[in-house]
């Protein structure tokens, strides 16, 4: 079986590894990260084994997912280059497959020293640690085509997985990994409404998420323009309506739509 390492343990990666062991691949995971202990509790948590060290980790996996900062990704790379180099020399060749915002297949090629060595970048969301959410999965031209479907296989447990193009990566990366978190602070603003309004503070959290994944489900599973869907709620004179105005008021939509152009301006920033 194919071993599927991992260096760096933080939220992204966890979440990967959580749907690597929901598909059943997660006695098949190798982890590391600096802090050991870390490494050693999602072993636990998901039947995976743990790495002494990185340079061990690149020794034994096939597939290498580098769960790393975009600033610390060719630290990481060039400090198992001579493990890359040994193991080319025996005839193998592990896939590098890179999740860091902005650092595109060229500069991963780059860091490992050779531009032909198989690169894969993925642009995963934190719901994928339950099985809710997208990845994004671009192969370099010297991926082998059985590689790129072993990652796929092992992302399958994510929710959707996506092929793109490298510029469409990065773009859906911005959208599909970042929301969440303006989901979250949406979700915590409708809250806090109802407990102006009275509801206790458990039962509004419960009820805006609860709401949110309904209408999200409602959109991906009709086709409808979520604009369609919207007009479907709004009763004439009613209260759906008179909140809608209050939204737009306050300039809900420009600032979703500055949020994208901010985070898409930030990840070209930290890819260069």
């Amino acid at each position: 079986m194919s071993k599927y390492g991992f260096i760096g343990t933080g939220s992204m990666a966890g979440a990967l590894v959580a749907a690597a062991a929901a598909g059943g691949f997660g006695a098949d995971c190798m982890l590391y990260n600096r802090t050991a202990e870390k490494a050693r509790a999602l072993a636990r948590q998901y039947g995976c084994t743990v790495a002494e060290s990185a340079a061990a980790l690149a020794a034994r996996c096939d597939y290498i997912f580098l769960g790393v900062k975009p600033h610390q990704l060719a630290g990481v790379v060039e400090g198992v280059r001579t493990i890359l180099a040994q193991r080319d020399a025996a005839g193998s060749r592990p896939v590098l497959v890179s999740m860091a915002a902005g650092v595109s297949l060229a500069k991963l090629k780059g860091f490992a020293g050779d531009e032909h060595w198989p690169v894969v970048r993925i642009m995963p969301n934190t719901p994928c640690a339950i099985g809710q959410g997208i990845v994004f999965v671009t192969p370099d031209a010297d991926t082998p085509a059985p590689a790129a479907a072993d990652i796929r296989d092992v992302l399958a447990g994510c929710g959707r997985v996506l092929d793109t193009d490298e510029p469409t990566l990065d773009l859906g990366g911005v959208v599909a990994g970042c929301t969440p978190a303006w989901a979250y602070l949406f979700i915590e603003a409708l809250a806090d409404g109802a407990v102006a309004a009275g509801m206790p503070r458990a039962l509004a959290l419960q009820c805006a998420a609860g709401a949110v994944k309904g209408a999200a489900a409602l959109v991906l599973e009709t086709g409808q323009h979520p604009g369609q869907l919207k007009d479907a709620v709004c009763s004439p004179g009613g209260s759906t309506i008179a909140g809608v105005r209050a939204l737009e008021e306050r300039g809900l939509r420009g600032a979703a739509m500055a949020a994208v152009q901010a985070a898409v301006q930030r990840t070209g920033e930290m890819g260069r």
